[in-house]
């Protein structure tokens, strides 16, 4: 009776899972299936950069600025929203950022970018919530973040340019949302890839992913050699003659 009791248990918890998961619910597995941004986070955020640059041609790495308020390992689809100067009300202060978020998937990376905002929050605990409840990867902030006691409970990864108690409301207006963006100095497109830890955040041209995490796979592999052989002589001189890497 016992064993029928929590077989019917476990059956149900499982169905009950599904339908959450089918109806929009999210998951740590929900995350999986995207090869890139899987490979991606085995890679070291450093070799992506230098990957990028030899890759693309251009940096991908974003302003020294670009800080981990909430730390935490990044890496997933870019969604975007931008805020510009001007006069608001409560409900087109954030407008497109809170549809950004409504609308995000699991594992994807919100890119708020706000004119002239150091001194303002992009993001605060309400909207942070609803990060979390969408399981989203992350967020990347050109302005501020606030409610950071708050978020920081949430767990979820926060890069910022700032944090400041200073509410959007009435002083930016929201433009748009999806579009390419600039933000900390990087042209940020939808679906481009994002990574980042404590060394920065860098951005990985949609386009050009393939190709740069087989770069930054190369890069880890050629530094992971070069490691025994430096402790093993003693000399960073040698090492970089036989693997041309510094």
């Amino acid at each position: 009776m016992m064993r029928r009791k929590i077989l019917t248990t476990t059956l149900l918890g499982a169905l009950a899972a599904a339908v959450w998961l089918a109806a929009g619910g999210s998951s740590a597995t929900a995350q999986s299936g995207d090869p890139l941004v899987e490979g991606f986070k085995k890679v070291a955020i450093a070799s992506v950069a230098d990957a990028v640059d030899t890759v693309v041609g251009r940096p991908g790495f974003m302003n020294y600025d670009m800080r981990p308020v909430i730390p935490g390992r990044i890496s997933g689809r870019a969604v975007t929203a931008r805020l510009e100067v001007g006069t608001s009300e409560a409900g087109n202060a954030v407008s497109h950022s809170v549809q950004m978020i409504d609308e995000a998937n699991p594992g994807e990376i919100g890119v708020i970018v706000i004119e002239d905002g150091l001194n303002v929050a992009a993001i605060g605990g309400l909207m942070m919530t609803a990060a979390k409840a969408r399981n989203m990867g992350g967020m990347v902030l050109d302005g501020g973040a606030r409610d950071v006691p708050e978020i920081r409970r949430l767990g979820v990864p926060v890069y910022a340019r700032s944090i400041t108690p200073a509410t959007a409301v009435g002083r930016r207006v929201s433009v748009m949302k999806n579009e390419p963006v600039t933000c900390a100095g990087v042209r940020v497109s939808p679906g481009d890839i994002l990574v980042g830890d404590e060394d920065g955040v860098v951005v990985v041209p949609k386009a050009h992913a393939k190709k740069v995490l087989e770069v930054s796979q190369e890069i880890d592999d050629r530094e992971g050699k070069m490691v025994p052989m430096i402790l093993e002589l003693k000399s960073l001189t040698e090492a970089i003659k036989k693997f041309n890497r510094i």
